[in-house]
């Protein structure tokens, strides 16, 4: 029985998810003719009402045994039960299953029945999932997928190119879940130095190494219940892609330095701007890990594969950034809307966020309630910056942009230092921008309130 997910196209162009599902059926006691269906990564059998299976037997153990879904198929283990567990009428460990085989848990015996469900992907009716935005078709058919498989606990691997949204859609994807109201917690595997990634991850005991003064927490710990999100998981150290996988299959870990076993519920949900199939090839990346993460793959496309969401996005994003600004300009002239379709978007949905936010910044300064062409940002496209302005030939496109994001800045600079009264540090709060690094921009443009003084001097 293998357990990996694959995605198939229908005759009439749509699309499938086929998905290996196992059904179990107790065949003995006071439960005769129940059945379950195996979900999500790791099935617990026990007496325990937070089983997935409660069997109510004075011969099971509270929590009895487990089946872990793994590449190769289903993977059962007995948990140190007190009258074990069976299979086929020999007393195991560990041991995979095999269709039609006979577990006994105590006294009462299941049978496995495996079977593939078919999931055909519609495309969704709807226009976003979550936070997530997009009326392409591409992005319909994400959506529909997800609301198929996001309430479940399948794990789930969102790859795409940087600032395609692979971090929006995984908290979209907690928050359509069953376990909204649990921790949602993000490591980012790119941004933690490889030597404390392990206990960042499964945390460590005091005096586990130099500077662990006191025990603390890892993200398993502080995400049970709920959801861990891996992203750039394709950034993870080749060490420590074993104790993960170890980890996810067996929902258990110790902590760096410590010799307690923790058992963890917790919906996982992984992302890279990497190829993983790729890097598997490349000996990057382990294959077992990579299917263990791919169990529900989704690929987001992107920006310049779906300009036609491009004026939804804008709108979008417009709207987030008067939430934050009441002031801000939310409305783009039609030309405007026009050159942000043209663009390629190497930094995708990211990029278009920031470009928006500086022109309505650009707005403001000037007093328009709409972002018009003037206030785009020049890389956006050969069209004139304003009616009868033209670019200089004899400069090159990166002498060009220096030269406009020069004008914005000193533009932004005086807008800001303007609005609180020459205060660096009141206007740097505001703008969420480091106070010396709003120093030296002021300098840089002859904006600092200092120099002001010293000219009049």
């Amino acid at each position: 029985m293998t357990t990996a997910a694959s995605v198939g196209t229908l005759a009439a162009g749509g699309r499938f998810l086929e998905v290996p599902r196992c059904t179990l059926v107790v065949l003995s006691g006071g439960q005769r003719g129940q059945e379950c269906t195996i979900e999500g990564d790791l099935f617990r059998i026990g007496k325990a009402p937070e089983s997935d299976l409660v069997l109510v037997d004075e011969t099971v153990s509270r929590v009895h045994c487990e089946i872990a879904r793994e590449r190769k198929g289903y993977l059962l283990r007995d948990l140190g039960s007190t009258n074990g567990t069976l299979l086929d009428g020999a007393e195991i460990r560990e041991v995979w299953l095999k269709p039609g085989a006979v577990i006994t848990v105590g006294k009462i015996e299941l049978k496995v029945r495996p079977f593939a469900e078919r999931i055909e992907i519609l495309p969704s009716e709807l226009d976003h999932f979550g936070e997530a935005f997009g009326g392409s078709v591409v992005m319909r058919q994400i959506f529909g997928l997800l609301e198929r498989l996001g309430p479940t606990d399948a794990t789930v691997l969102v790859g795409g190119e940087t600032g395609t949204g692979k971090d929006v859609l995984a908290r979209s994807i907690h928050q359509g879940s069953p376990r909204k109201a649990r921790p949602f917690v993000v490591v980012d595997c790119g941004a933690v130095v490889a030597t404390l990634l392990e206990s960042e991850l499964f945390g460590h005991e005091k005096g586990a190494f130099t500077g662990a003064a006191s025990a603390r927490q890892g993200a398993f710990e502080l995400a049970h219940g709920g959801t861990l999100f891996l992203d750039e998981i394709g950034e993870l150290p080749l060490d420590v892609q074993p104790k993960l996988l170890r980890a996810l299959e067996q929902r258990a870990f110790r902590r760096v330095g410590g010799s307690k076993e923790i058992r963890v519920d917790i919906r996982v949900i992984a992302a890279s701007r990497r190829n993983l199939r790729m890097e598997v090839e490349r000996g990057k990346f382990r294959e077992d890990l990579f299917f263990r993460l791919a169990v529900v793959p989704v690929e987001l496309p992107p920006l310049r594969e779906r300009r036609e969401d491009i004026p939804l996005l804008a709108e979008k994003l417009l709207v987030q950034l008067g939430e934050r600004d009441p002031a801000s300009p939310r409305v783009l002239s039609a030309e405007a809307v026009d050159v942000l379709r043209a663009h390629d978007w190497p930094g995708n949905v990211r990029e278009l966020r920031n470009v928006l936010e500086r022109a309505a910044y650009l707005a403001r300064a000037t007093g328009d309630r709409e972002i018009r062409l003037a206030g785009m940002p020049l890389s956006l496209g050969a069209a004139p910056a304003s009616p009868g302005a033209a670019f200089d030939p004899k400069k090159s496109y990166r002498e060009t942009r220096a030269a406009w994001e020069a004008e914005f800045e000193t533009a932004y600079v005086r807008w800001l230092l303007g609005r609180h009264e020459q205060n660096i540090s009141a206007a740097a709060r505001a703008a969420d921008m480091d106070r010396k690094y709003l120093h030296r921009l002021a300098r840089k443009h002859g904006l600092h309130p200092s120099q002001s003084e010293a000219d009049e001097d």
